[in-house]
């Protein structure tokens, strides 16, 4: 009788422990099972914010700008890069004679370029404007919401290099409002950069003379051969139209989708303002006449011209933008 008791506590304590391994092994395997839930779950989630956060990214990029600026590092980043940042208007105090030095390629934040203002007085105190010009640069502040003494200065060296030119300085100053609202740090899908949208990649060898491609952000290099570009375009077309058709990179489609139109009407705002009643003298001539400043019509381009016009080379065609655009 006691060995049968005896057994009988032995079987049941073999039942207890297997019973318990049984319950301790299921909760193992519900706890991994949670945690693997838990996980892909978490996972899951971070891929969406991820994703969320890369698409608002693209659709603001603006939005980096700001979390840099939260970051601890962001000034001693800022303070390394102001060592081999340039002035981006240095040359306007400098002789015409003297190459312009390169600008850093920045797309946004033009402020953070422009680190010297005590020379940028000095230049702005150095540029004396008639009352057309600062009419002129008035209006342009005003409409396009740029600092005063930029308007003053761009307005000089337009009016300066349109004298060179024999080009009317208000078309030029039209092109750069169509092109890029007169932000000097403006950049296109296409490459086109600065004032007046230039391809820098395409004219290369016209930046040569103001210290390299990277002075295409330079507000007075960028002028100054983008209105050298405008002049040998209206030249060649024969007409302002035509001129402005070839800039926009349109020679050889049929329409320039109104980017024409929308400087021509820039154009005579700026009149306006200047207090010309007519169109001033474009001159389109290889030697225009300098001794009369009475108004004349930009001549029409012949049938032959809009053929060759339309053949051109692929280099010519791209030789400033690769698509058509006009920057607000």
């Amino acid at each position: 009788m006691l060995y049968r008791f005896i057994q009988a506590g032995e079987a049941l304590s073999r039942k207890t422990a297997d019973q318990s391994a049984v319950v301790a092994t299921s909760l193992a395997r519900a706890t991994l099972r949670g945690i693997m839930t838990i996980a892909h779950h978490s996972l899951m989630v971070l891929g969406v914010a991820a994703i969320a956060a890369l698409t608002l990214l693209f659709v603001k990029p603006h939005f980096t700008d700001h979390l840099k600026a939260l970051s601890p590092f962001a000034a001693e980043v800022a303070d390394a890069d102001d060592e081999d940042e340039l002035d981006p208007l240095a040359d306007l105090a400098a002789p015409d004679t003297t190459p312009a030095l390169p600008s850093p390629q920045v797309s946004t934040t033009p402020a953070s370029v422009v680190k010297q203002p005590a020379r940028i007085e000095l230049q702005i105190k150095n540029t004396s404007l008639s009352n057309e010009q600062l009419a002129v640069s008035r209006w342009i502040s005003r409409r396009y919401r740029v600092a005063s003494d930029a308007t003053h200065m761009l307005v000089s060296e337009a009016y300066k290099n349109a004298e060179k030119l024999q080009l009317d300085p208000l078309l030029i100053l039209a092109v750069a409002a169509i092109e890029s609202g007169f932000n000097p740090f403006a950049e296109s899908a296409g490459g086109a950069q600065g004032l007046m949208q230039v391809m820098s990649k395409v004219h290369r060898d016209k930046f040569r003379e103001h210290g390299g491609v990277r002075a295409a952000l330079d507000p007075v290099a960028n002028i100054r051969v983008g209105s050298a570009i405008l002049k040998d375009y209206v030249k060649r077309a024969g007409s302002v139209e035509a001129g402005l058709k070839r800039y926009v990179g349109a020679a050889a489609f049929a329409t320039d989708s109104g980017y024409g139109s929308r400087v021509l009407a820039e154009y005579r705002r700026l009149q306006e303002v200047a207090g010309k009643s007519s169109p001033s003298t474009i001159a389109t001539s290889a030697e225009p006449d300098s001794s009369t400043n009475a108004p004349s019509h930009s001549k029409k381009a012949p049938a032959d011209a809009d053929k060759s016009a339309a053949m051109e080379s692929a280099d010519s065609i791209a030789s400033n933008r690769f698509s058509l655009h006009a920057l607000s």
